[in-house]
């Protein structure tokens, strides 16, 4: 019997971070805009919103007590703050309002210096990712932003991404390989590696047509908070090729194809050849030196995939998790992302109409 692998159908090789992709332009990612007080886009992120609610806690405590008790904001988990907002004391409930409050114009204010950009030139909209709008005072300080926008004369919609933050950066990856629809196959291997947690999964879909793919989902998926553990870099490389290799196992025993094929999401801006030029110090090791190839790792680890050669593509995260939301987007040319986690992250496009 013939146990040589199938040849996988021909294709030219993937490209890493390319702003060319079948369904969408990327306009520009990864923008770094800057003021007097410094990064723009540091005022919007998680850590952001955590520091301007501790600057209301000290106030109040020089006033009398923290309503908030002896918990440092930073290690209040979000559910947590969500509680205190619905069923706290008067203080507390009005401590977290004021700090939403401060956070939605510091949003706002990001907002508009993007919009100065190039890049952002007739954005319609925004669709917000990252940890953040999985909070109700998340999604609450979204809506005031928007708010403030609309009342600021900026017509300019912004709502939160459809899928969960654990799922939009794996759901994303399927818009990066232009030659998945050749693959026979139902399933995706997909990593997202953010600055406190990595994620892997599988991701199921019917087809690449855009109402197939607004119903795409992960089916299975493992979570590690790494910044817990704070691993070596190699430490970090060997726990997602762990990972993967046991989804690969839970596909096969879930008679789910999988396509030849890992994406993978990650912090900075994603050169062509798959090293990153700059945007990844939140991650452990220097993951900007040449001679670290994530995508080369990955390959070398898991060098098949169905009987078929393994090829990986890597994009910059905010770009991925945007781009789980083009099914959602039809009516929509010019839109972009911001991705409220560890870090703020930002993308915008064009969506390409098909015929």
């Amino acid at each position: 019997m013939d146990t040589t692998p199938a040849a996988a159908p021909t294709r030219d090789p993937l490209t890493h971070g390319s702003c060319d992709l079948p369904d969408v332009r990327i306009d520009g990612y990864s923008l770094d805009i800057e003021d007097e007080d410094g990064q723009v886009g540091d005022r919007a992120s998680q850590t952001a919103f955590r520091e301007l609610l501790t600057e209301w806690r000290e106030r109040l405590e020089k006033a009398g007590r923290d309503p908030l008790g002896p918990t440092p904001s930073e290690e209040m988990s979000k559910s947590e703050l969500d509680r205190l907002a619905r069923e706290g004391d008067t203080e507390a409930v009005r401590t977290i309002s004021l700090a939403v409050v401060d956070f939605s114009e510091q949003l706002s204010h990001v907002v508009q210096r993007l919009r100065q950009h190039p890049s952002w030139k007739g954005v319609e909209g925004i669709v917000v990712g990252g940890g953040f709008k999985e909070s109700d005072i998340g999604r609450l300080a979204i809506r005031q932003a928007g708010h403030r926008l609309a009342y600021e004369g900026v017509d300019l919609w912004m709502r939160p991404i459809h899928h969960a933050a654990d799922d939009a950066g794996l759901v994303g990856g399927l818009h990066l390989i232009p030659h998945l629809a050749e693959a026979d196959a139902g399933g995706l291997l997909a990593v997202d590696i953010g600055g406190t947690n990595v994620r892997c999964g599988v991701v199921v879909y019917d087809g690449t047509e855009r109402a197939h793919l607004a119903k795409a989902r992960v089916v299975e998926r493992e979570k590690w908070r790494h910044a817990d553990d704070d691993p070596q870099q190699n430490d970090l490389v060997e726990g997602i090729v762990g990972m993967l290799k046991r989804l690969i196992r839970y596909a096969e025993g879930e008679g789910i194809a999988l396509a030849p094929f890992i994406s993978v999401a990650c912090p900075g801006v994603i050169l062509s050849h798959g090293a990153i030029e700059r945007g990844a110090h939140n991650l452990p090791g220097d993951w900007h030196r040449a001679s670290f190839h994530l995508p080369r790792r990955l390959q070398e680890n898991i060098p098949v995939i169905g009987g078929h050669e393994t090829a990986v593509v890597m994009h910059n995260d905010a770009v991925v998790q945007g781009l789980s939301e083009l099914p959602f987007l039809d009516d929509a040319e010019r839109w972009a992302v911001l991705t409220i986690g560890t870090g703020l992250g930002n993308a915008s496009y064009t969506t390409r109409r098909r015929s």
